[in-house]
């Protein structure tokens, strides 16, 4: 008992005699970062040249393959679009079967297929697999390209153009990418709906027939897949398929531009400016300054805490998110950072923006701001490893680039000796100082003042052409607001013919983001009105006035209708808004210029309200038409945004003129109404409105 009492004592004096050499006050310094053991995927290569990576993971009875074809970017030129059509069509039916029986033999066995210009993908529960792979095979090597399907797949392609002609963010992407990399280059072309108007089947077939060889391919399975398993398939479903020689790309050269300017993209119904301020770098992945220029990327603009975000979001509040970083590329890397901010405020932001691109190159950064940055990664990466796909994702990356065989092994070893000193040095190599695109798209009337401090000021359209700047024209001193509203009415069709209408009903389609619904229109002048969105019977959402009576709702649950939205709805009623407008007293109108509306001068006319509410309504100065009208509108959680209505195209119905094609620009809310049934003088009531 004695000797056990001395050991004890012993044990705690040695305990105490330690804690006394402990600063308790002070974190442990991290121990070295750990090589990761990351498991080679099994691999072999088919006769034919088809590389096959296989991670087998039985923790659920699932497969999943993606067969990747790693060829060069491809300059399309004047047929820009063929490439990413292709990848859709491939989709749409096989030498086999069409894209309906391909659907439902898909959907039978429980998975998924799909296909893009460079892939074919597809997963299922193991014990459907392997016909799965057999509907993915057929897929990628004999589609169909059936001529009716291009006309689909064009016309989605068309439509989705569309679309990106009113986006802000997606005009900001096509020109900055223009403009970096030149017209010329694969990654500075623009589809249009010119080159997309040109792709034919015997382009695709030339396509395919040119770039999908096994021997620039790259077969992974992850899953419930055993190494036999996967020789077995993509032997029976590949082997047969014939290697050949594959085009190498050859691209302009690209570099930055010899000093900075500013291209301003006019939009004048935005109220918020998207800019993107870009530069190309030479920076391939894997390089050795790629790990701490990442580091040094997300210190910038990676995150919520990143110095762009905080600098223009937390404490300047011009935006709610800014961000930035660089992105290595084996042909061409590039250097970026974008936010949405206030017309209002664009000038400054621009200016935070080159302020803190400064900061990181001049200063050096905290350490404490790498370390917690380079936990935040490392903690990332860990996460991302128990993902199997993440290991087969590894192995491509190898191969493709090149990579050394341990570089995902030592990630974190790397990630870990980055100091804040490589930090500033990535930043003096990677962030420009004076060879920046600074791309903005917004009203150029409301924010070009000013720019010019940064750099040149260019002014372009959206595709990236040259253009002259915006020009507000003056109007004569002869014309008055009240002369454009009624040459707007003789547009129409006249007094007469405008008074000759008791109803109207116009039906049609409303595409709402993608998506297709029922759109209804009904007028019993001078003071009945109805409209509707539909689903099939159900309606989405409705207003009207039937006398003194008004009244809205959306999906069933009532809307108040107060004020303006009363007096807007008034005007409605009357079918033409100007003839409210002429005949109501207290509205107020001023001519603000002549401005293009499609290409095209229109007079713009300010209109308020007699409750104080304002409007801005443009009138083609040739034709007198009403083309185009901006209100701003309080959209809930969205708040207030600037809601611009485009009047595209007119035609006659019994003696007047109807817009039967309108796009509605709400922010991230697009609208496109097609009116394709107009019935005038049917003897409708205001009883019948619904």
């Amino acid at each position: 008992m004695k000797h056990i009492f001395y050991s004890a004592a012993l044990l705690l004096a040695t305990l105490a005699g330690t804690a006394q050499d402990i600063d308790r006050s002070k974190a442990p310094k991290p121990g070295p970062a750990p090589v990761i053991n990351i498991a080679d995927p099994a691999s072999f290569v088919l006769p034919n040249g088809l590389k096959v990576f296989v991670v087998t993971n039985k923790k659920l009875p699932q497969v999943s393959a993606t067969l990747t074809i790693d060829r060069d970017p491809i300059f399309e030129g004047e047929k820009a679009g063929l490439i990413s059509m292709a990848g859709s069509l491939m989709r749409r039916g096989t030498t086999k079967m069409d894209k309906s029986t391909l659907d439902e033999a898909v959907d039978f066995l429980g998975g998924d297929l799909s296909t893009s210009s460079s892939s074919v993908s597809a997963s299922s529960l193991k014990k459907s697999f392997p016909k799965l792979m057999e509907l993915m095979a057929d897929v990628a090597l004999r589609p169909a390209f059936d001529s009716r399907e291009l006309e689909t797949v064009r016309k989605q392609t068309l439509s989705g153009l569309a679309q990106a002609k009113d986006d802000p963010n997606a005009i900001a992407d096509n020109v900055s990418n223009m403009l970096m990399y030149g017209k010329a280059h694969p990654y500075g072309e623009i589809e249009t709906e010119k080159s997309v108007q040109k792709v034919t089947v015997a382009d695709i077939k030339k396509y395919h027939q040119t770039y999908w060889k096994p021997n620039i391919a790259y077969l992974i399975l992850v899953g419930d897949i055993t190494v036999e398993e996967a020789r077995s398939m993509a032997t029976r479903h590949f082997g047969s398929w014939a290697k050949g020689v594959v085009p190498a790309g050859k691209y302009n050269a690209v570099a930055a531009p010899a000093k900075t300017y500013v291209a301003v993209v006019d939009r004048p119904s935005s109220v918020q400016s998207v800019i993107s301020i870009n530069a190309p770098v030479q920076l391939k992945p894997g390089a050795p300054d790629a790990i701490p220029t990442s580091v040094m990327a997300n210190v910038l603009g990676g995150g919520f805490s990143s110095r762009l975000n905080q600098n223009l979001r937390e404490k300047y509040g011009f935006t709610y998110g800014a961000g930035g970083g660089v992105s290595p590329d084996k042909l061409v890397g590039s250097f970026s950072a974008s936010a949405s901010v206030r017309n209002e405020k664009t000038d400054s932001a621009v200016g935070q923006f080159l302020y803190e691109f400064k900061r990181i190159r001049n200063e050096v950064a905290s350490d404490s701001e790498v370390t917690a940055l380079k936990n935040y990664m490392s903690g990332g990466f860990a996460r991302s490893l128990e993902n199997p796909a993440t290991v087969a994702a590894f192995a491509l990356n190898v191969a493709r680039y090149q990579l050394p065989k341990d570089y995902y092994r030592t990630y974190l070893t790397k990630l870990a000796a980055v100091k804040s000193a490589d930090v500033k040095a990535m930043a003096a190599k990677y962030v420009p100082a004076n060879n920046l695109i600074i791309t903005i798209v917004g009203n150029a009337r409301e924010i070009a003042k000013g720019l010019d401090k940064y750099g040149e000021v260019k002014y372009f359209d959206i595709e990236g052409n040259p253009m002259a700047a915006p020009v507000v024209k003056e109007v004569s001193a002869d014309v008055t607001p009240e002369a454009v509203l009624r040459k707007a009415l003789a547009a129409y069709g006249g007094e007469g013919a405008i008074a000759a209408i008791k109803d109207a009903s116009l039906t049609g389609t409303m595409n709402l983001m993608g998506q297709n619904f029922i759109y209804v229109q009904q007028h019993v002048l001078p003071d009945g009105y109805f409209s509707a969105i539909k689903m099939g019977e159900m309606a989405m959402m409705t207003q009207k006035k039937a006398g003194g009576e008004y009244s809205a709702s959306m999906q069933g649950a009532p809307l108040p209708i107060e004020g303006d939205a009363k007096a807007n709805l008034d005007a409605k009623a009357m079918l033409y808004e100007e003839r409210y407008y002429l005949s109501t007293p207290g509205y107020q109108f001023e001519l603000q210029g002549i401005e293009a509306v499609e290409g095209k001068d229109a007079y713009k006319m300010k209109i308020t309200s007699p409750g104080g509410s304002t409007s801005t309504s443009f009138f083609d100065v040739a034709t007198g038409l009403r083309v185009k009208d901006m209100r701003e509108q309080e959209l809930g959680p969205m708040g207030k945004v600037v809601m611009t209505t485009t009047f595209k195209e007119y035609k006659a119905f019994n003696g007047v003129q109807i817009p039967v094609k309108v796009n509605i620009d709400a922010g991230p809310l697009k609208q496109d109404i097609d009116i394709t049934d107009v019935k005038i003088n049917t003897g409708l009531k205001k009883e019948d409105l619904k």
